[in-house]
Order: C-alpha cells, then structure tokens, then sequence
C-alpha cells in the first residue's frame, strides 16, 4: 500500500470518527435545548393556570389547541412535585404525536387538582432532524473537500520523492546513468536527496573500483598461467622421464587447466553480476546449439558408453550466445562428468522448457551447490558450473531446477 493511501485511509478514518462522535454530541445538545425551550413554554402555562387560580379561585375551562392539550384531575390532599417528561399523545382526529408533558398541582378551594399540560414536540423534532440532516451535509462536503485537497496537495508535495524513487529505479551501473539532483522545499526531501546523490557517487566509485581489480586480476592470472604452460611445454620436449615424472608433469598440466577455467569463470561470473557482457542479445536458436554442443561432448560420451537420448523440438530465445553456450555446455558437460559408464542421458526440449536428465550415485544438497565453490562429494570440478547456470537463469528470467528421482537427476531450465 502506497504511503499516499495509507495516510488517506487514517485521515479519513480519524475524520469520519470525529465527526461522528461531534455530530452525536450536536444532535443530542440542539435536542437538549429545543427541549429546554419547549419546558420554559410549559412553565409558562403552569404559572397562567396557577395565576387564574389565584384570581378567580377556580379552574381554567379545559381546552385544546393544535400544538398543546391541558387536563386537570383531582388528586386528593397531597401537592405533585412538578416533572417534566416524554409522551406520546392523539389530538381530536389525528395520528399519534411526540410531546412533551408537564406534571404538577395546584390547590382549589381546599382541593388538589393534577395539573397535566401536554405540548407537541413533531415541529420540535423536525427542526433538529433538518438541522442535522444540514449537518450531515456538510460534513459529507468538507470530507470530499478534504480527500481532494489532501489527495492534490500531498501528490503535489511528494513529488521530489517520486521522481528520486524514478530515478533510483532506473540507475544502472553498467548503463553509466546519473542521479540527478531534485529541487525541493522540505528539509527531509533535501536531505533524502543529498544522501542518494552521495551513495550514487560512492557506489559509481566502488563499482569503478571493482571493475578495474577484476579485469587487471584476471589479466595479471593469465599472464603467469601462460608462462607456466609454455614453461611446462618445453620441459615435456627437453628429455624422456621416469613414470614418477610423468604423472607429476600430468598433475601440473591437470592443476594449470583448472587454474586457468577458474579464473576464466570467476571473470564470467563478475561480469554477469555487473551486467558487463558486452555481447548484444540476440535470436538464438536451443536446438542447434545443444546438438554443437553434444558434437563437441562426443568423444567423452563414447568413452564412457552413454546411451544418449534427445527429443528436440525448436526453441529461440532472446539472449547472449555467449552465455548461452555457457549454461547449456555446464549442464551437459556436468551430466556425462557425473555419470558412470554404461549410463544414459536424457535431453528433452520444447517450447516451454529444457530437460536434461543423468543417471548417477550419490546426492546433493541443490541449494548448496549453487553456492560458488561448492561441490559435491567426488566432484572435480571449480565449484562455479552450477553457480553461472544459476546466475544466467535469473538474469533472462528463466528458472533453474533440480529433482532427483530413482538415481536420476534431472535439471530443469524453464523458459517461461
């Protein structure tokens, strides 16, 4: 949820209860003083009666009006306290109405008499039912009012920190684009904006930084793996060795080779994390790059009698050859590495995904493996294979699984 709409929401939500609580104390505080008003008009009556009373020593005749009724019934010797209250009384040849009654007594000629004087509250209350309706009214206004000032004024106030969040979102490192600077008025906006411009120069410099190591490490590598295998070359032609030497000099050949692919990975890797790949993407074509792939393999597979079996439909995806051709030759070339002789390997590839299946003894953590310079136990590889496949994968936004099934394992690239 967006900040906009989450303050939206309380304000709203805070208003509505406010209002509702003040509208409820309103009604109830103008139905309070209309009621007062209607028991002064009441105590009025009481005190003409009392007054005819005290004049002419007998009771007022007994009458009706549209709006008010007085009625007097003897009562014995003991005088009523006067009260007020809430009634519902019938005029001649009306409905039922709200009032609101009087209750007390006056004494004539030795006897008490009940004074009820009943007054109609209906114009009463349809004055505060309008006078509340009008309330209402405004306050449904003034809520609209304030959502669209507050929805205008705020998007107008927060637009630096959009535009940072743009501009954050289409910083790239490998793109050399910049942050630039945005105007604003607010202190915590020029201080959000002053801190992305120092990040961006920090991370540009240490990105910079990072770039130069990498390609000068891996140019000052190659330099004396190089020497050490034309070194290693010449020792092989200068004279015949002993078995002893001979496996040394394979050893060396063997550790040199392993050198120069880990430095080579190592380089790959860091140039996908960095979006370096300089290779413009383009329509590859699945198929045929697996079966060049299987051609540059043949030799192996023959080696250790694989049964190898494809179903090939044709599949084109938009991305790097290069890299390309480095998950699909790390994902065969780890399928006849770690399988055994007389074993079989399955590659499956439609429209919507690639299946490249081994059989094999043993199994492995698959989340540990893409872990960089994790093996599995028996392996003789760098550590990297599976970690590039993986990095590739989520760099063209296909998907990279692993099952193992009755000693079958089986990568699973999904290009959807």
């Amino acid at each position: 949820m967006k900040l906009l709409n989450k303050y939206q929401r309380i304000i709203i939500a805070v208003t509505v209860i406010f209002m509702l609580i003040t509208g409820i104390i309103y009604y109830y505080t103008i139905s309070r003083i209309l009621t007062s008003q209607i028991d002064e008009d009441l105590i009025l009556e009481e005190n003409e009666v009392i007054n005819y009373v005290s004049l002419n020593h007998r009771l007022p005749e007994v009458y009706e009006s549209s709006h008010q009724q007085i009625f007097f019934t003897p009562f014995g010797h003991k005088k009523i306290k006067r009260r007020f209250l809430d009634t519902i009384y019938q005029m001649k040849g009306t409905h039922l109405e709200p009032g609101r009654a009087l209750i007390t007594s006056v004494k004539v000629s030795g006897q008490n008499y009940r004074i009820l004087v009943i007054q109609s509250k209906l114009q009463t209350e349809y004055l505060i039912k309008i006078i509340f309706l009008i309330t209402i009214g405004v306050i449904v206004i003034l809520l609209a009012v304030l959502m669209i000032l507050n929805r205008v004024i705020l998007k107008s106030i927060w637009q630096p920190f959009y535009k940072l969040l743009f501009q954050l979102k289409e910083f790239s490192l490998a793109n050399q684009t910049n942050i630039e600077s945005i105007p604003s008025k607010i202190d915590e906006f020029i201080e959000l904006d002053n801190a992305m411009l120092t990040m961006a120069y920090r991370v540009k410099n240490d990105y910079q930084n990072l770039k130069a190591f990498t390609e000068n490490a891996s140019h000052e590598l190659m330099t004396p793996i190089s020497i050490i295998n034309s070194k290693l070359d010449t020792l092989v032609q200068t004279d015949e060795f002993t078995d002893k030497q001979s496996k040394l000099l394979n050893d060396l050949y063997g550790t040199v080779t392993r050198l120069t692919r880990l430095n080579k990975s190592m380089l790959l890797l860091a140039k996908i994390e960095n979006g370096l790949i300089t290779d413009d993407n383009q329509e590859v074509d699945i198929k045929k790059m697996i079966k060049e792939c299987l051609y540059q393999h043949e030799e192996m597979i023959h080696q250790l009698n694989i049964n190898l079996q494809t179903d090939f439909q044709d599949k084109r995806v938009k991305a790097s050859k290069l890299l390309m051709e480095v998950l699909l030759n790390n994902l065969i070339s780890n399928a006849i590495r770690h399988n055994h002789s007389n074993g079989e390997i399955k590659i499956v590839l439609d429209t919507k995904q690639l299946n490249i299946s081994n059989t094999g003894t043993g199994t492995f953590n698959f989340e540990q493996v893409l872990k960089r310079f994790h093996k599995s136990d028996g392996s003789e590889g760098i550590g990297l294979g599976l970690t590039l496949c993986k990095q590739i994968c989520d760099n063209y936004g296909f998907k990279l699984n692993y099952s193992l099934h009755k000693n079958t394992h089986t990568f699973a690239v999904s290009f959807e």
